[in-house]
């Protein structure tokens, strides 16, 4: 029996659309996994201003973890990305500073809670610390966020809003990936 041209050609073009068919399958699925990841497992941030120097400079590329805080609550001096208060169309970065219930007061550039008379062992600043701000009592479910910048940075002693509630921080800042040269965690 002779064969025609045709079957060939028209194997060639099922092998063809079969093969398409599968590069559609696998980019689709690259792209559901990267949608997925990047809603419910990290946050990735550009670090716009200098608020967080030294700890994060502007520019640098960070990754938060969404899933640090849905078994336990942020904790003091964790670093975390969230929606601004006054507009939560913008994603900030800040450290923890006060928890809820505290009362958070900054005497002469030192941070006081609750009325001690020892200031806060804060975490290791770009300068030192100039200023009296506050009382601020955080309520319940909240928190009070500052720059590692203090004294150039725009967080809670300057906002509308002062506090951040639980429910509109996306995650913990844990790993700096850009620049490559300066990739390490964030602590």
């Amino acid at each position: 029996m002779l064969s025609t041209s045709k079957e060939p050609a028209a194997k060639e073009k099922d092998s063809t659309a079969k093969e398409l068919f599968q590069w559609l399958i696998a980019i689709l699925a690259a792209v559901a996994i990267a949608l997925f990841v990047d809603n419910f497992l990290i946050v990735n941030a550009q670090i716009p201003s200098g608020s967080m120097e030294n700890t994060i400079m502007t520019g640098d590329r960070v990754v938060g973890n969404r899933l640090s805080y849905l078994t336990k609550d942020p904790e003091r001096y964790d670093v975390i990305i969230f929606k601004y208060p006054d507009d939560e169309s913008q994603l900030f970065i800040k450290r923890i500073i006060g928890l809820p219930g505290e009362t958070v007061e900054i005497r002469d550039g030192h941070i006081y809670i609750d009325g001690s008379s020892e200031p806060l062992e804060d975490v290791e600043t770009k300068e030192y610390m100039v200023g009296n701000y506050g009382p601020y009592t955080v309520p319940e479910g909240c928190y009070f966020v500052m720059g590692d910048n203090r004294n150039d940075s725009k967080d809670s002693r300057y906002w509308i809003h002062p506090y951040v509630s639980k429910d509109k921080i996306l995650g913990k800042a844990v790993f700096r990936y850009w620049p490559i040269t300066e990739m390490k965690t964030i602590k």
